[in-house]
Protein backbone atom coordinates (compact mmCIF):
# COMPACT_ATOMS: atom_id res chain seq x y z
CA UNK A 1 0.00 0.00 0.00
CA UNK A 2 1.90 3.14 -0.87
CA UNK A 3 0.76 6.31 1.22
CA UNK A 4 2.40 9.36 1.57
CA UNK A 5 2.05 10.57 5.21
CA UNK A 6 -0.95 12.73 6.00
CA UNK A 7 -1.12 14.50 9.04
CA UNK A 8 -4.26 16.62 7.92
CA UNK A 9 -6.99 16.10 10.47
CA UNK A 10 -9.98 16.48 8.33
CA UNK A 11 -13.40 17.22 10.51
CA UNK A 12 -16.36 17.30 7.82
CA UNK A 13 -19.19 18.78 10.56
CA UNK A 14 -20.85 16.98 12.81
CA UNK A 15 -24.58 18.43 12.32
CA UNK A 16 -26.72 19.64 15.28
CA UNK A 17 -28.38 17.89 17.09
CA UNK A 18 -31.40 19.59 15.74
CA UNK A 19 -30.63 18.15 12.35
CA UNK A 20 -31.13 14.34 14.11
CA UNK A 21 -34.61 15.02 14.54
CA UNK A 22 -36.28 13.62 18.09
CA UNK A 23 -34.05 11.96 20.44
CA UNK A 24 -33.72 7.72 20.15
CA UNK A 25 -32.21 7.01 23.33
CA UNK A 26 -34.20 3.87 22.82
CA UNK A 27 -31.04 3.03 19.86
CA UNK A 28 -28.95 0.67 21.10
CA UNK A 29 -25.03 -0.10 20.13
CA UNK A 30 -24.42 -2.25 17.28
CA UNK A 31 -22.66 -5.31 18.36
CA UNK A 32 -19.17 -5.68 17.50
CA UNK A 33 -19.10 -7.60 14.27
CA UNK A 34 -21.90 -4.54 12.87
CA UNK A 35 -19.90 -2.14 13.77
CA UNK A 36 -17.00 -4.01 11.98
CA UNK A 37 -19.30 -3.74 8.73
CA UNK A 38 -20.80 -0.39 8.82
CA UNK A 39 -16.98 0.93 9.74
CA UNK A 40 -15.55 -0.61 6.97
CA UNK A 41 -18.50 0.09 4.42
CA UNK A 42 -18.21 3.94 5.25
CA UNK A 43 -14.26 4.13 4.78
CA UNK A 44 -14.19 2.04 1.93
CA UNK A 45 -16.97 3.88 0.17
CA UNK A 46 -14.90 6.92 1.11
CA UNK A 47 -11.53 4.87 -0.39
CA UNK A 48 -13.61 4.39 -3.84
CA UNK A 49 -14.49 8.06 -4.00
CA UNK A 50 -10.80 9.61 -3.28
CA UNK A 51 -9.39 6.89 -6.00
CA UNK A 52 -12.12 8.37 -8.39
CA UNK A 53 -12.59 11.06 -7.81
CA UNK A 54 -16.12 10.51 -8.05
CA UNK A 55 -18.57 11.36 -4.77
CA UNK A 56 -21.63 10.26 -5.60
CA UNK A 57 -22.11 6.98 -4.36
CA UNK A 58 -20.67 7.76 -1.04
CA UNK A 59 -23.22 11.05 -1.48
CA UNK A 60 -26.23 8.90 -1.64
CA UNK A 61 -25.11 6.53 1.27
CA UNK A 62 -24.86 9.85 4.26
CA UNK A 63 -27.72 10.62 6.57
CA UNK A 64 -30.16 12.84 4.36
CA UNK A 65 -28.86 15.83 6.40
CA UNK A 66 -25.77 15.08 5.71
CA UNK A 67 -25.99 14.20 2.29
CA UNK A 68 -27.87 17.35 1.60
CA UNK A 69 -25.50 19.86 3.81
CA UNK A 70 -22.58 17.82 1.55
CA UNK A 71 -23.12 17.23 -2.25
CA UNK A 72 -20.64 15.02 -4.14
CA UNK A 73 -18.99 18.62 -5.44
CA UNK A 74 -18.62 20.07 -1.65
CA UNK A 75 -17.16 16.24 -0.80
CA UNK A 76 -14.72 16.27 -3.51
CA UNK A 77 -13.49 19.66 -2.29
CA UNK A 78 -13.21 18.56 1.35
CA UNK A 79 -11.41 15.59 0.89
CA UNK A 80 -9.02 16.67 -1.84
CA UNK A 81 -5.88 16.61 0.07
CA UNK A 82 -6.78 12.71 0.09
CA UNK A 83 -7.15 12.53 -3.95
CA UNK A 84 -4.20 14.67 -4.42
CA UNK A 85 -2.24 12.47 -2.53
CA UNK A 86 -3.38 9.77 -3.93
CA UNK A 87 -4.21 8.06 -0.66
CA UNK A 88 -5.34 4.37 -0.47
CA UNK A 89 -6.85 2.77 2.28
CA UNK A 90 -8.18 -0.55 0.97
CA UNK A 91 -5.97 -2.36 3.15
CA UNK A 92 -8.30 -2.11 6.06
CA UNK A 93 -10.65 -4.65 4.57
CA UNK A 94 -7.98 -7.05 5.58
CA UNK A 95 -7.90 -5.37 9.27
CA UNK A 96 -9.70 -5.52 12.20
CA UNK A 97 -11.02 -1.95 13.69
CA UNK A 98 -9.40 -1.35 17.09
CA UNK A 99 -11.43 0.77 19.09
CA UNK A 100 -10.39 3.51 21.09
CA UNK A 101 -13.39 4.62 22.83
CA UNK A 102 -16.38 2.54 23.85
CA UNK A 103 -19.12 3.09 21.34
CA UNK A 104 -22.15 5.00 22.40
CA UNK A 105 -25.34 6.45 21.03
CA UNK A 106 -26.04 9.20 22.76
CA UNK A 107 -29.53 11.16 24.04
CA UNK A 108 -29.95 12.16 20.31
CA UNK A 109 -28.97 8.93 18.90
CA UNK A 110 -25.95 9.11 17.06
CA UNK A 111 -23.94 6.34 17.38
CA UNK A 112 -20.06 7.32 17.50
CA UNK A 113 -17.22 4.98 16.72
CA UNK A 114 -13.71 5.84 17.47
CA UNK A 115 -10.67 4.05 16.85
CA UNK A 116 -7.48 2.86 13.94
CA UNK A 117 -6.88 0.44 11.97
CA UNK A 118 -3.25 -0.82 12.55
CA UNK A 119 -1.78 -0.50 9.08
CA UNK A 120 1.40 0.80 7.87
CA UNK A 121 3.63 2.81 6.93
CA UNK A 122 0.50 4.74 8.53
CA UNK A 123 -1.92 3.97 10.80
CA UNK A 124 -5.49 5.23 9.91
CA UNK A 125 -7.67 6.40 12.61
CA UNK A 126 -11.35 7.63 12.48
CA UNK A 127 -14.30 9.29 13.97
CA UNK A 128 -17.28 7.95 12.64
CA UNK A 129 -20.64 9.23 13.54
CA UNK A 130 -23.97 7.78 12.58
CA UNK A 131 -27.72 7.79 12.86
CA UNK A 132 -30.63 5.44 12.20
CA UNK A 133 -32.49 6.04 9.01
CA UNK A 134 -34.41 3.52 7.30
CA UNK A 135 -33.58 0.86 9.35
CA UNK A 136 -29.71 1.77 8.89
CA UNK A 137 -26.72 3.08 10.22
CA UNK A 138 -26.02 6.14 8.03
CA UNK A 139 -23.22 8.37 8.41
CA UNK A 140 -23.23 11.79 9.64
CA UNK A 141 -19.68 12.64 10.38
CA UNK A 142 -16.59 11.46 9.65
CA UNK A 143 -12.84 12.71 10.91
CA UNK A 144 -9.98 10.41 9.45
CA UNK A 145 -6.12 11.23 9.82
CA UNK A 146 -3.82 8.96 8.93
CA UNK A 147 -0.19 8.86 10.72
CA UNK A 148 3.02 7.40 12.30
CA UNK A 149 1.43 5.53 15.36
Amino acid sequence: MKQMAIVTRLAVAVLALALFGAPSSAQNVPSPMIQEIIIKASLLTFNDAILTGNYDVMNAKLAKPFREQFPPARLAEVFKTFHDQHANIDLIAAKAPISVQEPKVDDAGKLTLKGYFDTTPNRLNYDLGYIMEDGEWKLVGINIDMKKP
